[in-house]
């Protein structure tokens, strides 16, 4: 059987065909690595341009300058704008109440002002202060130098088993604005003075009650550690 010569033109088309074949472009660069290739060009191109003295003359050159300071503040900004929120110095270890004598209603009243003011960050750490504050005032958690919001939520849903989750979800909101940077919200700060109300209706067992007849009574501890103070 004699096949037909392939003409020049089918030649061309056949050839084509098989050059575009995957296996024959496995080494050309993806279009990101081209990208970076001609932004390099460009930015060596402007230095060069920058740095010529005969350029000079006719102010192409500082001209060349400007921008590439221009593009380099751009870039600058750009990574420490990816970068924000990673700088807080916050500590999770740090003590969620300090040192001075305060009450569970100086912490929601701070609470509430800074809310009037929209600094719901704040507004959500006092809230949960006043938590810790009201729960040490009734004798549920013992005063603890250093207690961090983690340990709070994980002590006091040990004392109030029905409300664990919450405490656990509070605590997770303090984190997310105080340690993470988020901005907060009229809704966060909501659910917390939320948690707030229902632990004060919360009746659990105070500290040192149970079978002994000797136990201290509902609220006495909280008489005796008022000058307790973390």
């Amino acid at each position: 059987m004699i096949l037909d010569p392939i003409g020049r033109d089918e030649a061309q088309e056949l050839a084509r065909r098989e050059l575009d074949k995957p296996i024959y472009h496995r080494d050309r660069p993806s279009w990101l690595e081209r990208f970076l290739d001609r932004f390099g060009d460009w930015m060596r191109d402007l230095f060069d341009r920058s740095t010529d003295p005969t350029a000079h003359g006719n102010g192409s050159g500082w001209l060349s300058i400007v921008v590439v300071l221009l593009v380099v503040a751009a870039a600058i900004a750009l990574v420490a704008w990816l970068m924000r929120g990673r700088k807080n110095v916050r500590s999770r270890r740090e003590a969620l109440l300090e040192e001075e004598p305060t009450t569970a209603k100086d912490h929601r009243t701070a609470a509430e002002e800074f809310a009037a003011a929209g600094d719901w960050p704040q507004a959500i750490r006092e809230r949960l202060r006043a938590i810790a504050r009201d729960l040490e005032e009734r004798a549920v958690l013992a005063p603890q130098p250093g207690r961090t919001a983690d340990e709070l939520g994980a002590e006091a849903g040990a004392a109030l088993p029905e409300l664990a989750g919450e405490l656990t979800d509070g605590v997770r909101i303090f984190d997310d604005v105080w340690y993470g940077d988020r901005p907060g919200s009229a809704e966060a700060y909501a659910r917390m003075k939320a948690l707030d109300d229902r632990v004060r209706a919360a009746r659990p067992r105070p500290l040192g009650s149970g079978n002994d007849a000797d136990a201290a009574p509902a609220g006495a501890g909280a008489a005796e550690d008022r000058g307790t103070r973390w």
